[in-house]
């Protein structure tokens, strides 16, 4: 095997770097199709109604991404110049380019997570702006679930939505993996995001698929955020290939999740035997670790473990995703990979 071959090494960068199933891809193969824009792509149509129905919805929206579907939902609770708060490291905030106040002219207030993944209510609460000119209105409160792998607890979840309500905000879920959360906490997918007035649902991480998000919420709202995917040129045409992996990975993939966590923590118990190590245990919750190593290790560890057909990314505080195609196997090279190249350390 080529070092370069990257298909053929055990990549632990994300689970976004999954491949579809040989079924999956027939099943992209065999979808109706239609022109998703005019609203006659069946297999859109029915992806869209498969998770507003699992979600207790009224309605989902077909995105190409999930900073897309991200965006269009703060377009659509949110106006020009107005505000929404979220946690400092939420993916809207740190990872989508800012595209909230460029593309937007939304304004982010960040809030510092709390261990646990949640947001302070309290601080919330502090945040939220007086009605008064010389601020920005605040109207939206954004959670992410899973949050660096962390599960949000549903007794918060009720919590966070009943407090949003109560101080006149909209409420929207990052769920970019939280089928996961469903799948730990041994839930329907619907008991989390019930509570909320929009979710962004992302297709393309745990569940596998190539490509796609779907955003859920009630039919006016999406209204709005089908005007801003038009904006931001996320109308597709037979965009049913693609909706046919969704509706695929619903139905095989979600329960299989459970794997993904049973290797993560298999992963982690492995690496947290390594003294030069430092790595909590009881934090990992779902298929996230996160890792502490020496900062003149962390070149020579990514060339070692590259050289043992392990892609990582590589720094001192190192996170490692397992996904669907990460083995039970492949964990146990990885644990003997990581211990052959600190024994020499």
């Amino acid at each position: 095997m080529s070092v370069c071959d990257t298909a053929n090494m055990i990549d632990l960068r994300s689970d976004t770097v999954t491949r579809p199933t040989l079924a999956m891809r027939a099943a992209m193969a065999a979808a109706d199709v239609g022109d998703d824009v005019f609203g006659d792509d069946p297999s859109v149509n029915r992806l869209q109604q498969q998770l507003a129905e699992k979600t207790g919805h009224e309605a989902g929206l077909f995105f190409p991404s999930g900073t897309q579907s991200n965006l269009a939902a703060l377009m659509a609770h949110c106006g020009r110049g107005e505000e929404f708060i979220l946690g400092s490291l939420g993916h809207s905030f740190k990872y989508e380019a800012g595209g909230a106040a460029v593309l937007g002219s939304l304004w982010p207030c960040p809030i510092e997570y709390q261990a646990d993944g949640t947001l302070a209510l309290e601080k919330v609460a502090a945040a939220i702006k007086p009605d008064d000119a010389h601020f920005p209105r605040s109207r939206l409160l954004v959670l992410e679930n899973t949050q660096n792998g962390r599960v949000l607890p549903l007794t918060y979840i009720k919590e966070a939505a009943g407090f949003a309500r109560g101080h006149g905000l909209g409420i929207h879920l990052d769920g970019a993996r939280v089928f996961n959360a469903a799948v730990k906490l041994g839930v329907p997918v619907g008991e989390i995001t019930r509570h909320f007035d929009s979710v962004s649902l992302c297709l393309s991480k745990g569940l596998g698929c190539p490509v796609g998000t779907v955003l859920v919420g009630n039919k006016a709202l999406l209204a709005k955020a089908h005007r801003a995917r038009k904006i931001l040129g996320g109308g597709m045409r037979q965009a049913g290939i693609l909706a046919a992996a969704g509706i695929y990975a619903l139905e095989h993939h979600v329960e299989r999740l459970a794997e993904d966590h049973a290797n993560a923590q298999a992963l982690a118990e492995g690496l947290a035997q390594i003294k030069q190590i430092k790595l909590d245990l009881t934090a990992v919750q779902t298929n996230m670790l996160f890792l502490q190593i020496p900062q003149e290790d962390t070149q020579p560890l990514a060339e070692h473990l590259r050289q043992a057909g392990i892609l990582i990314l590589s720094g001192a505080n190192l996170r490692l995703v397992t996904h669907l195609d990460v083995s039970t196997q492949d964990v146990e090279r990885v644990i003997a990979a990581f211990q052959g190249y600190f024994a020499s350390r």
